[in-house]
């Protein structure tokens, strides 16, 4: 789902809703201002499950909207506060959106600079081979040279392939999202923040943390999460009071979310802010390093591919010295 385009849904619901706007009408006035796609799918279906005399838990139930977004709703219908809270959920999306917006920048930019590499290098590869093959006439270079140009686009399809695989796999790219730096501080600054909504919203401790486990359950951060509700649930309420290994949550995470002391959700929010400036900085690192980067591995490529080039043609000036003297 477009998080921007989700996020500016629910300003605009949330404004109607202030507005005195029946939530159903209002649900299908955005729709009819809405382009095509899966999130006006999903408000029509909600709308036209409204219409019928739906509860409004079993209608978003039936929808494919984030488990998070349905919980939190629910939780701003029972307050009687529904419109703060869409006001609240579409901040969080906002800010979500921007993080993972740069997110998949970070990811594309590689995957062109890998495409275009492996283009450049089969180019080069078939033009090479071609010229040490037929056109040096006796002075054919041995059979390495050859296979050896083919070296860089074989590693660079290889990269190509994987880079594809952790992107369109759902369990690779889950566990990635864990491991590398800046998702991994995305990732974490997007979890304490959705911890710190539900808290700020009256949801218990320990039914915030199950959610997030929920959310979680397939990546690293769900045993420590489960770990979390399990202190909570025996009596240990306060983070101040968690311990032990908390991977893939860093020290420092932990550490500011027990600076809250007895409002959780202040740490979870200090965490939150916290690791989204990091994600970002990392993020706009990466991205400044990438071209350098990519320029050298691209040259040390083409440096490969030419140095049989450059062998065969030494070999071929030799032999015509020796036969010359």
């Amino acid at each position: 789902m477009n998080y921007d385009e989700f996020a500016f849904f629910n300003q605009q619901l949330a404004a109607m809703l202030r507005d005195g706007i029946p939530l159903e009408g209002a649900l299908k006035q955005l729709c009819n201002g809405m382009r095509h796609g899966p999130l006006r799918r999903q408000v029509e279906q909600i709308e036209a499950d409204l219409s019928r005399g739906v509860p409004m838990k079993e209608a978003l139930n039936r929808s494919q909207v984030p488990e998070f977004y349905r919980r939190m709703v629910e939780i701003g219908a029972r307050s009687n506060d529904l419109p703060g809270m869409l006001t609240m959920l579409a901040d969080h999306y906002h800010r979500a959106n921007t993080v993972w917006t740069r997110l998949k920048g970070l990811m594309v930019y590689p995957l062109i600079v890998i495409t275009v590499s492996l283009a450049l290098t089969l180019i080069m590869s078939v033009v090479f081979s071609h010229f040490l093959s037929s056109l040096l006439g006796t002075f054919t270079p041995p059979t390495a040279w050859l296979a050896s140009m083919w070296i860089p686009p074989a590693a660079l399809a290889l990269l190509a392939v994987v880079g594809i695989a952790a992107v369109c796999l759902p369990a690779w790219r889950e566990r990635l999202r864990w491991r590398l730096p800046a998702f991994r501080e995305a990732s974490l600054a997007q979890l304490a923040s959705a911890i710190a909504l539900m808290l700020r919203n009256g949801t218990p401790l320990a039914d915030a943390l199950a959610l997030a486990e929920s959310l979680e359950a397939s990546t690293p951060a769900g045993p420590a999460l489960a770990r979390w509700r399990s202190l909570v649930v025996a009596g240990q309420g306060k983070p101040s009071q968690w311990a032990g290994p908390s991977r893939p949550f860093p020290p420092l995470f932990l550490w500011l979310v027990q600076r809250g002391g007895e409002d959780a959700a202040a740490g979870f929010q200090q965490a939150s802010e916290l690791y989204q400036t990091r994600a970002a900085y990392r993020i706009e690192l990466a991205l400044y390093g990438a071209l350098p980067i990519s320029v050298l591995f691209l040259g040390q490529m083409i440096f490969w591919q030419v140095a049989p080039l450059m062998q065969a043609m030494t070999q071929m000036m030799r032999a015509l010295g020796d036969s010359g003297g």
